[in-house]
C-alpha cells in the first residue's frame, strides 16, 4: 500500500525543493490515535482539504498522514503553472453539461486568484506572478488546437481567451518557434514547493496535526475507518485519500488513470539573455502537442522547461524511476535549446522527474469510494496546482 520513499533526499528531488531550503524536523506517527478526519497525503490536495475543513468547522480534529515530507510529491515537482479549467471546457461540458461546466470553470478561475490572496494574507513568498498563460502552436499540425474549445465557450458569451497574432506572440515569448496562439490572462505561476511549505505552516497554525515520513501500509475499511502505518494507526470517522498518482494503489482507482512522467530542466540564471530576446515576465507557455512542452521564466531569471508524458508506468505503479534526476534530461534540454537558441550556452542547473495521474478526459475526480466516509480526489492530469485549491473545498464538502 505504501508508496516508496524517495531514493534521494527531498531537497534534491526538484530545484524548487532545494530552493526553499532545509526541511524542518518531522513528527512520525507512532502509536494509536483518534481523529475526526484523517487525510492521507500532504500535498496540495491534502493540505487545501485540511484548511477547508478547519475553515468550515474550526473545532474539527484533522490529521494529515504523509509518506515522505509534505510537498515532496507532485506538489513540489511540477512546473508551477496555476491554471483554470477553461482549456478543459469541452471535457467539462461533456461530463456534466454546460451550466455546471461554466460554474466549474469560473470557480477554478477564482481559485487562481484565491491562491494569490492566500499567499499575501499569510505572507507566503511563493513567487506568485499573475502574468497569464499562452497556449501556442509550434508546428502546423498544432495550429488552431484551441479553436473548438474557444467556440464552445464563446457560445455562452464568455471570452477567457484572447487571440494573439504571430508577431506579438513571438515578441512576448522571445521565440520564433511559436507560430500562433491564444492568451488566458487569469492564470499565474508560483514556486510550488514554497506554496506547499506555506500551506503546511498555515495548516499547523490552524490546529491540523501532521505526521510525515509515515507511509501507510493499510486502510482498514471498518467502522470507524483506520489508517495504518508501520509504527502507528489513526482511527477516524472519515478518511480522505489525497495521494495523487499514488492513489492508483487503491483497488477502485487502478483503472481510473494512467501514470505518466513529467520531466523538467531548469537553467542557471539568464536574465541578460532573456532581456535580449524580450521575454521579460513570468507568463506560462505551452504548446499543443499531446505530450505537451511547457515552460516559464522564474523571478531570478531562470527558465524551467518541461515535457509531459515521456514515460508510462506499469499498472499505475509509481516506482523509483519517477523520482530524482530526470532520465530524459538530454531530450528535454535539447527541446529547450531548439525553442530558445539564445539560451544554448546557458548551463542546466538541475533536472527532475515526477508522476502525473492522467485521466482519459484530463479532468480530476472527487467521489466516495463505496461508502460516504471514505472519499478521494485525484486525476489532475498535470494541471493540479490551481484546481487542487478548488478540489480541497469539494473534498471538505463531501466529508462534512
Amino acid at each position: 500500500m505504501a508508496p516508496p520513499l524517495s531514493r534521494e533526499s527531498p531537497a534534491t528531488t526538484s530545484w524548487w525543493l532545494r530552493e526553499v531550503g532545509p526541511l524542518a524536523p518531522v513528527t512520525q506517527l507512532e502509536g494509536d490515535l483518534r481523529s475526526d478526519v484523517c487525510i492521507v497525503g500532504g500535498g496540495f490536495t491534502g493540505l487545501w482539504t485540511a484548511l477547508a475543513l478547519k475553515e468550515l468547522q474550526p473545532e474539527l480534529d484533522v490529521t494529515v498522514v504523509e509518506a515522505d515530507h509534505c510537498g515532496t510529491g507532485a506538489s513540489g515537482r511540477n512546473g508551477g503553472f496555476v491554471m483554470s479549467l477553461w482549456h478543459q471546457f469541452l471535457a467539462l461540458e461533456h461530463a456534466c453539461g454546460a451550466p455546471a461546466a461554466l460554474w466549474l470553470a469560473r470557480a477554478s478561475t477564482a481559485a487562481v486568484a484565491d491562491i494569490g490572496a492566500f499567499c499575501e494574507e499569510h505572507r507566503i513568498d511563493a513567487q506568485y506572478r499573475p502574468d497569464g498563460w499562452l497556449w501556442t502552436a509550434t508546428n502546423a499540425t498544432q495550429v488552431g488546437a484551441w479553436q473548438r474549445t474557444i467556440q464552445a465557450i464563446e457560445r455562452h458569451g464568455v471570452r477567457p481567451f484572447a487571440r494573439i497574432g504571430t508577431e506579438e506572440l513571438q515578441a512576448r515569448t522571445g521565440s520564433r518557434a511559436h507560430l500562433t496562439g491564444v492568451f488566458e490572462s487569469t492564470c499565474s505561476s508560483v514556486q510550488p514547493a514554497a506554496l506547499a511549505r506555506g500551506l503546511l505552516r498555515v495548516a499547523r497554525e490552524r490546529g491540523v496535526t501532521v505526521f510525515e515520513r509515515s507511509p501507510i501500509v493499510g486502510l482498514e475499511r471498518s467502522t470507524p475507518l483506520a489508517v495504518r502505518t508501520a509504527r502507528g494507526r489513526v482511527t477516524a470517522d472519515r478518511v480522505v485519500v489525497a495521494m495523487n498518482a499514488w492513489a492508483g494503489q487503491l483497488r477502485e482507482l487502478r483503472r481510473a488513470f494512467a501514470v505518466v512522467s513529467s520531466d523538467i530542466v531548469i537553467t542557471e540564471p539568464a536574465a541578460d539573455e532573456l532581456e535580449r530576446i524580450g521575454w521579460r515576465d513570468g507568463v506560462c507557455i505551452s504548446d499543443s502537442r499531446l505530450m505537451v512542452h511547457y515552460y516559464r521564466g522564474t523571478r531570478d531569471g531562470r527558465v524551467a522547461f518541461g515535457k509531459g508524458g515521456g514515460r508510462l508506468a506499469y499498472d499505475t505503479r509509481v516506482g523509483r524511476s519517477f523520482s530524482g534526476r530526470s532520465p530524459l534530461e538530454p531530450l528535454v534540454t535539447a527541446r529547450l535549446r531548439s525553442t530558445y537558441p539564445a539560451l544554448a550556452s546557458v548551463p542546466i542547473a538541475a533536472s527532475w522527474t515526477g508522476p502525473i495521474d492522467r485521466t482519459v478526459d484530463g479532468l480530476p475526480f472527487f467521489f466516495a469510494l463505496g461508502r460516504a466516509d471514505l472519499v478521494c480526489g485525484a486525476g489532475y492530469s498535470g494541471h493540479g496546482v490551481g484546481p487542487s485549491a478548488l478540489g480541497g473545498r469539494i473534498l471538505a464538502s463531501l466529508v462534512l
